[in-house]
């Protein structure tokens, strides 16, 4: 069981990226999904989910507006396509999955399986 996190980098402020998180060894609408990230010296936060169950979504309010989260089955991956890019947002993003659907968890506690983070950098 496998989660990749791809698509960081280096971006101006306003500016765009995509990431993906693609898993092996398991179906991912056999559970959420979400992105966290951890900035330098701070804690992990929780970013984005996805519940698998019913395709609801749900952010933070930082990044409501500006992220949005979706899925592609027969890609087995879910995305974070990030828009309106702030210096603040830079951080190491990691997908993580949790078993438990129909709730969407923002507490990493309730993730279960965790990629290895891509970092993205905007620049000011």
């Amino acid at each position: 069981v496998q989660l990749q996190a791809s698509g960081g980098g280096l971006v101006q402020a306003g500016g765009s990226l995509r990431l993906a998180c693609t898993a092996s060894g398991f179906s991912l609408d056999s559970y959420n999904i979400g992105w966290f990230r951890q900035a330098p010296g701070k804690e992990r936060e929780w970013a984005s989910s996805l519940d698998s169950s019913n395709g609801n979504t749900a952010s933070k309010n930082s990044v409501k507006g500006r992220f949005t989260i979706s899925r592609d089955n027969a890609k087995n991956t879910v995305y974070l396509q990030m828009n309106s890019l702030k210096a603040e947002d830079t951080a190491v993003y990691y997908c993580a999955a949790d078993r438990r659907r129909q709730v969407i968890h923002a507490s990493y506690e309730y993730y279960d399986y965790w990629g290895q983070g891509t970092q993205v950098t905007v620049s000011s």
